[in-house]
């Protein structure tokens, strides 16, 4: 405590404090009076912040203190607040200046006695139920004689050794072990990541796939048994895709995953002979089988030969009814023959009569060759008759072709024009002043060029002056 005043009184000798000295001195007397204090209480207002600490308060019938959870310490607490949860809290108490508030830290958190357990068990099982995870057609059949089984347990333990010794005796198995923590503050967490990691193994790959996971322990008190109760290993039993066993505890013992798992067990030595069957009994059953299927088949024929039998004694002889069957087809076989003898030869008569009725073909040969002959005559008269008539026509058209050319145009001092494009100019509008045309006539072409003349008359070409020899103004060399 500050005994000097910060401000002189000379009226009073009654010290003077600011709001941070005080606050100070209450923090450094509840921490020092209160250094490690253990309280009980209804967790209420819990929220977790961003940063990941936990802020509360408990409270009971009388007060309520605000309590406070570094991130650091809360992930180390060996259950998860809620609220209506009543826990033992233990920490240290301390002030926090800036709302004149006194506040507790808390370290480690204890449910408070079985009651508060089996009420949070009895919540957490409702809503779980709710949401089906308990349904019965969520739950698989166990395989009748798996390859490989995955056990989830403590290593050090009895009950993984009578697993192994249950299962020698019945049928020996290939088994997977998962070791983990049966109770604790990680137990939960080691064994979700168990039943996770045997189903997230590839079917086939370099460590097998267990056909069965049995997840199981020893007996305890419920404080023991609570890593089985809580949701992450409830939800991972539930969820799994390979058939899972709980085994937990003994046979008065219930946990939440003995709800979610496909078959409990009561305990880890009835688990494991759950998972097989025994060798000497399946042996003796599948010979007993095989004996009473052997005297299943031969009961069976004896059945059937008897009835054949009896069958055969209603039939009728088998000589005295092919009897006459047989004589018939003697008497058609002989039938046949005459038939075909008497048929060949009436068809050899017929042939031998149409044959002679034949004509011999040189005639009819000779016969051909004349009329094709007198064809060729006529065809050949014909022939010349039409080129004739042809070479006339042909003559008379092309006289007429000749007097409708436009040379004979072209001889009477016509002229044909052409533009650019050989094509011929039919009308003025067609060309302008300055095209170039071309002027067929009847003895040859020119090239000449358009003027814009409008009169229609050409105007007389000068005729050039006769050169005089007086005029020559170079004069003459001789």
């Amino acid at each position: 405590m500050i005994n000097s005043p910060s401000s002189a009184n000379p009226t009073s000798n009654v010290p003077v404090f600011s709001v941070g000295e005080i606050s100070n001195a209450l923090k450094i007397t509840v921490e020092e009076t209160f250094d490690r204090v253990r309280v009980r209480g209804e967790i209420s207002g819990f929220k977790r912040a961003a940063s990941g600490h936990l802020y509360f308060t408990l409270k009971d019938d009388i007060a309520v203190l605000d309590g406070i959870c570094w991130k650091g310490t809360a992930a180390r607490l060996g259950i998860k607040p809620e609220d209506g949860m009543e826990v033992i809290a233990t920490g240290r108490l301390t002030t926090y200046g800036a709302r004149s508030k006194y506040q507790m830290i808390v370290e480690t958190m204890e449910l408070a006695g079985e009651g508060a357990l089996l009420k949070m068990l009895e919540e957490r099982r409702k809503k779980l139920a709710a949401e089906g995870l308990f349904d019965e057609d969520r739950k698989q059949s166990i395989p009748y004689l798996p390859d490989v089984i995955g056990v989830i347990t403590s290593p050090t333990g009895a009950v993984i050794r009578d697993i192994l010794h249950r299962l020698d005796d019945r049928f020996g198995r290939h088994v997977l072990l998962w070791p983990v923590l049966v109770q604790g503050d990680t137990a939960a967490e080691q064994i979700t990541k168990a039943i996770n990691g045997f189903n997230a193994l590839a079917e086939g790959g370099k460590t097998p796939r267990p056909d069965l996971i049995i997840v199981t322990r020893g007996g305890g008190s419920l404080e023991d048994l609570w890593a089985f109760n809580e949701e992450d290993v409830v939800r991972a039993a539930a969820n799994s895709r390979i058939p899972l066993i709980s085994a937990v505890g003994h046979e008065t013992d219930t946990t939440l995953i003995d709800f979610a798992s496909d078959r409990r067990a009561p305990t880890p030595t009835a688990a494991a002979e759950m998972a097989v069957p025994v060798r000497a009994e399946l042996a003796a059953l599948v010979m007993d089988d095989g004996a009473r299927m052997a005297n299943a088949m031969n009961r069976r024929l004896s059945e059937h030969r008897l009835h054949l039998q009896g069958a055969g004694r209603g039939l009728p002889n088998l000589t005295r009814l092919l009897g006459d069957s047989s004589q018939r087809l003697d008497d058609w076989s002989e039938r046949l023959r005459n038939a075909l003898g008497s048929g060949i030869a009436r068809k050899r008569s017929l042939l031998a009569e149409i044959g002679g009725q034949l004509h011999k073909p040189d005639h009819l040969i000779r016969r051909g060759n004349d009329l094709l002959k007198s064809e060729i005559r006529a065809l050949e008269l014909s022939g010349r008759r039409l080129v004739k008539e042809k070479s006339s026509d042909l003559a008379r058209l092309s006289g007429l072709l000749e007097s409708y050319s436009y040379t004979h145009v072209l001889e009477r001092g016509f002229a044909l024009v052409r533009d650019d494009n050989n094509d011929p100019v039919m009308s003025a509008v067609q060309v302008s002043a300055g095209d170039q045309v071309a002027v067929t006539f009847r003895d040859g072409a020119r090239q000449m060029m358009v003027t814009d003349g409008e009169s229609g008359k050409l105007k007389a070409k000068p005729r050039k002056a006769k050169a005089r020899p007086g005029n020559d103004n170079q004069g003459r060399l001789l």
